[in-house]
């Protein structure tokens, strides 16, 4: 969502006497500008404004034409990732103590085509998402048949079969990696997506894990041919610096080394075991 609507309101109960701070912000228009240019604002320095509500304040007072995706405000909808000097993180968690009094460079995240200013381009991730398959596949595939005299059709008897309960032990296997928000901080941390865009990327691959690694799952082998494809697990090169920009801790590093493990174990089966052992 481009903000039109910010409720933002000043809050001047906080500010530190009469300091200010300033934002460098990169403006971009594609087609009507040729190329990105920083403006400079000056804002009031408030304690315990995060970035997001010093950019709130800008469209509110002083330019209402700056564009930047937000919702929630806590940290659940991952939509206001940005650089801040250079590095990925949530605007909603990030604050201007943490950089007073030096002045605050705020970019789009890097490594994604603009849309406007700080709004990125979002939808060669969602076809990446997409091309693994997140979610539940055939969650009732192991259920027990219907009784006798239940319903013929396998999808009345799954029904029956009732809840689909999981352990503790089982639920610890993908929660981590149910964190994932989709805020693309990891896209904008990984060198190899910067020089290759058709990576598949940390997100996509660590929701991929979490859908494997679900014992209610059974959709690995749907998910096999996008992991496993050249621009897929194999063109992670480790540098890890994709789970240390993450703000939900769900280490997309770890997931993608698994996904190797798992791409090569299959690879390794496939030459000793019949087709349809393994």
């Amino acid at each position: 969502m481009t903000d039109t609507t910010t409720n933002h309101k000043t809050d001047t109960a906080s500010s530190k006497n009469d300091d200010r701070m300033t934002l460098e912000i990169l403006r971009y228009i594609p087609g009507t500008h040729s190329e990105p240019t920083f403006q400079r604002f000056d804002i009031p320095y408030v304690e315990d404004w995060s970035i997001l509500d010093a950019l709130g304040y800008i469209k509110d007072e002083l330019d209402s034409s700056l564009a930047y995706r937000w919702s929630c405000r806590m940290a659940v909808c991952g939509s206001c990732g940005m650089m801040f000097n250079g590095v990925p993180k949530l605007a909603c968690e990030t604050f201007i103590r943490d950089y007073y009094p030096r002045a605050i460079r705020v970019e789009p995240l890097e490594n994604f085509g603009i849309e406007r200013d700080l709004v990125i381009d979002q939808e060669p991730f969602l076809e990446k998402l997409e091309s693994v398959k997140p979610y539940i596949i055939d969650a009732m595939a192991n259920a027990p048949s219907g009784k006798p005299g239940a319903p013929a059709s396998h999808e009345r008897e799954t029904i029956q079969a009732g809840e689909n309960k999981q352990t503790p032990k089982e639920l610890a296997m993908f929660d981590q990696y149910s964190m994932c928000i989709n805020c693309l901080l990891c896209y904008s941390a990984c060198p190899q997506f910067g020089l290759n865009p058709a990576f598949l990327g940390p997100a996509t691959i660590s929701l991929a894990h979490r859908y494997n690694q679900d014992n209610r799952d059974h959709g690995t082998a749907d998910r096999a041919p996008a992991l496993n494809e050249k621009d897929g697990v194999w063109s992670c090169t480790f540098v890890g610096y994709c789970s240390e920009v993450c703000p939900k801790s769900v280490d997309p590093a770890s997931a993608i080394q698994q996904e190797k493990v798992r791409g090569a174990t299959d690879w390794a089966l496939s030459w000793i075991l019949p087709k349809g052992a393994r």
